[in-house]
């Protein structure tokens, strides 16, 4: 039973008004609470109504005394209140089934759970959905739903998610469009496949059913693609052509709608050659979590911080350690920091060896890379490393090592560094 109530947060509405663990949430305002979404929703309202059954089936109801919005104080089994929903579909392009052997087994979970994408941000395809979550997202005015489209075309959809449900979960797009539901989407570019006229339409029905912002990402391929579809990374010609036919049908809707809507993902400009946009070109940086403006906007926080010192500092020789198509960024930034302030340091683009080196994001770089390839240089007194390459709230890389492994094997302290230009520059200044 996922809604028996395992701990209860001292000093919460929960606690004040008698609620004892053990007991089983049934029901908040006579809405019957099956998992999280019912239980934040329901719980949102000022002095709700709890229905409580005890382990022996007596029920009792308590009336909690809250602000509209404040936290039941509640805590259960798990996040979710029941079990994560995992993925049905077989996507030609899908990241779990080329990753390396011998991994945690979480790296192979694939999820695809609307209550994640509301609650945590993940993008999902729609095809688990049932008519009656369907509706409950509707009824519920579930919002943001994030959104794993690829193609609208629904023959393409159902190739490229390996399932017939690709097409059919097309109309609960439209579906959540009509009914208001903010929508945020994601195309992962796979040439050959969803590009040239295929991309054209698929924007073309995004924007016509609602959606409010959409990145398109290159295909990541790694070294792991035995027995898997035949699919090639996307070149230079191509990622300039994404970019021209992006902006393109973007500008017609910032035009129309106040908004580009469609953006492509720093790694399609690297891959071009071309220079980032200027930072009012991503709006308010609405796909930043997919890499859209995630280097423009470091940069414009870095230079802004730079900007306040007004002298030298004193610290000491450091090494940034990122991936290959963020080092020259990093190097400018470094440059940058070294004539304002006189902090002298490198930046080291570490291959990816463990995926293949046609994976080049610093997410990607695994800790036994950075050791393999860093030990025996000269890097200073210190290695800062950015977050993303740590599992998230922790600190183990993808390959299961540890910050404390490197710290060991390197013989230098580790600073992990945050997705921000401020906190870069701390860093990089000796005062993390």
């Amino acid at each position: 039973m996922h809604t028996v109530v395992t701990s209860i947060d001292p000093g919460s509405p929960a606690e004040r008004a008698g609620v004892r663990p053990g007991e089983i949430l049934r029901s908040i305002n006579a809405h019957a609470i099956t998992d999280v979404l019912d239980y934040r929703f329901f719980g949102y309202d000022r002095n709700p109504s709890l229905v409580l059954e005890a382990e022996d089936g007596t029920q009792r109801t308590l009336r909690v005394k809250k602000p509209e919005a404040e936290e039941l104080g509640l805590n259960f089994e798990t996040y979710l209140m029941d079990v994560p929903k995992p993925c049905s579909n077989h996507c030609l392009f899908c990241f779990v089934d080329q990753m390396a052997p011998d991994c945690r087994d979480t790296l192979y979970f694939k999820d695809d759970d609307a209550r994640l994408s509301f609650l945590m941000g993940n993008y999902i395809t729609l095809t688990n959905l049932s008519p009656r979550e369907v509706q409950r997202i509707i009824d519920l005015r579930i919002s943001p739903i994030n959104v794993s489209v690829h193609a609208t075309d629904p023959k393409l959809r159902s190739a490229l998610l390996g399932s017939k449900a690709g097409a059919e979960s097309l109309e609960h797009m439209k579906a959540f469009g009509r009914a208001g539901i903010v929508m945020n989407g994601q195309i992962v570019l796979c040439p050959g496949f969803n590009d040239g006229d295929q991309l054209q339409r698929t924007m073309e029905d995004m924007a016509a059913w609602g959606f409010a912002s959409c990145s398109i990402v290159p295909v990541g391929l790694t070294k792991y693609r035995e027995g898997l579809a035949k699919l090639r990374p996307v070149g230079p010609a191509e990622a300039g052509a994404a970019i021209d036919q992006v902006d393109a049908f973007g500008a017609k809707c910032l035009a129309q709608q106040g908004s580009r809507v469609f953006f492509c993902s720093d790694e399609l400009y690297i891959r071009a050659g071309r220079e980032l946009p200027e930072e009012d070109y991503y709006e308010d940086y609405v796909q930043l979590e997919n890499g859209v403006g995630m280097l423009r906007s470091l940069i414009s926080e870095f230079e802004a911080g730079l900007r306040l010192e007004d002298g030298g500092v004193d610290a000491s020789p450091y090494t940034i350690a990122t991936g290959v198509s963020a080092q020259p960024y990093l190097q400018a930034l470094a440059g940058k920091a070294q004539e304002k302030a006189g902090v002298t340091g490198q930046v080291i683009a570490i291959k990816n060896d463990f995926f293949g080196h046609t994976i080049d994001v610093a997410g990607l770089v695994t800790g036994g890379d950075l050791i393999a390839q860093l030990k025996g240089r000269e890097l200073g007194s210190r290695l800062l490393i950015p977050v993303n390459m740590l599992r998230h709230g922790g600190d183990v890389f993808l390959d299961d090592l540890h910050v404390s492994d490197v710290e060991r094997e390197l013989g230098v302290p580790v600073t992990v560094v945050e997705q921000d230009g401020f906190d870069l520059l701390d860093a990089i200044l000796g005062r993390k």
